[in-house]
C-alpha cells in the first residue's frame, strides 16, 4: 500500500515552496497530524500559509457507514492563509490539527461549504472560532492517486466570526461568500471585523 503523505507533502512543496516550520500533534486514537508553515511574498504584504499533513492518510468515512473503507472515500488536507505580522497566528497550529483530526475523531466528512468549529479563538485574541471550508483547486491542485483511491483535495479555510457563522447557518455558504465579495472583505486579514450582515 502506497504511503500517501510523502506525495501530499511533495504537492504542497511544489505549490507553496519549502516549509519554514512544522509542528506535530497526536491525539489519542488518531494518526499523527503535522501542520506545515509556508511564507509567501505577496505584492500586498507577506502571507503565511498553514497546511495540514496527515488528514489524508485515510479516507473520510460517512458517519452512517457500519465499517470504514480503508481505500475508497474522500481525502483532504486543510490550508489556511493569513497576512503575516498582524496577530500571533502561529498559535493556530493546534486548532488546525484538531480540525484535521475531526474525520477520525468525530466521523465527519469535511467538504466545501461546510463549517468547522474549534470551540475557542483560532489564535490568541482572534475574532474567529470557526472556519468555512472553501472550494479546492485554486492554490494547490488536487493530488490524483491510483484507482480506486479518491484524489487528495486541498481545502482552503476561511475564518468566520460568530455572527458570520450564525448567518451562514441560516443563509448558506454561497450567500456568505457573496456578502464577503460584495463588501471587498480581506479574508486573509487575521484582525478583520465581521462583514455587515443587515
Amino acid at each position: 500500500m502506497v504511503d500517501v503523505l510523502p506525495l501530499v507533502e511533495a504537492r504542497l512543496t511544489t505549490a507553496l515552496g519549502a516549509p519554514d516550520a512544522r509542528a506535530a500533534v497526536t491525539f489519542v486514537g488518531t494518526d499523527r497530524i503535522e501542520v506545515l508553515r509556508f511564507h509567501d511574498r505577496d505584492p500586498d504584504g507577506d502571507i503565511v500559509r498553514y497546511a495540514t499533513l496527515g488528514m489524508s492518510a485515510q479516507p473520510m468515512t460517512d458517519p452512517a457507514a457500519l465499517l470504514a473503507d480503508p481505500v475508497e472515500g474522500p481525502r483532504a488536507e486543510l490550508v489556511l492563509s493569513v497576512r503575516a505580522g498582524r496577530a500571533d497566528t502561529d498559535k493556530v497550529l493546534r486548532p488546525l490539527a484538531v480540525l484535521a483530526a475531526s474525520p477520525q475523531v468525530e466521523g465527519v466528512i469535511v467538504a466545501p461549504g461546510g463549517s468547522l468549529d474549534v470551540g475557542g479563538p483560532l489564535w490568541p485574541g482572534a475574532p474567529f472560532s470557526s472556519v468555512l471550508v472553501a472550494e479546492p483547486g485554486g492554490l494547490v491542485e488536487d493530488l490524483e492517486l491510483d484507482v480506486p483511491r479518491d484524489p487528495v483535495r486541498f481545502l482552503p479555510l476561511l475564518p468566520m466570526t460568530a455572527n458570520e457563522a450564525a448567518w451562514k447557518r441560516v443563509h448558506g455558504a454561497q450567500a456568505l461568500q457573496e456578502r464577503w465579495l460584495t463588501n471587498g472583505t480581506d479574508l486573509r486579514d487575521p484582525a478583520r471585523a465581521a462583514v455587515p450582515l443587515d
